[in-house]
């Protein structure tokens, strides 16, 4: 069986843990209505739609 020869430090052991955790840029799509950019899958924040519907009334 396979043993390691030496123990990993905790300097390797942290490096591969935080190779992971990277920022991620937020993906946006275009309303459909106004074509303002939003998340994908909530309601528009600039006209209130969702799924081609006015869900919220903005003033």
């Amino acid at each position: 069986m396979a043993v390691p020869k030496r123990r990993t430090s905790k300097s390797k052991t942290k490096m591969r843990r935080a190779s992971n955790s990277k920022m991620v840029p937020t993906g946006f799509v275009e309303c459909p209505q106004c074509h303002e950019p939003k998340l994908p899958h909530r309601v528009c924040l600039s006209c209130g739609s969702y799924d081609g519907k006015e869900v919220v009334s903005v003033d």
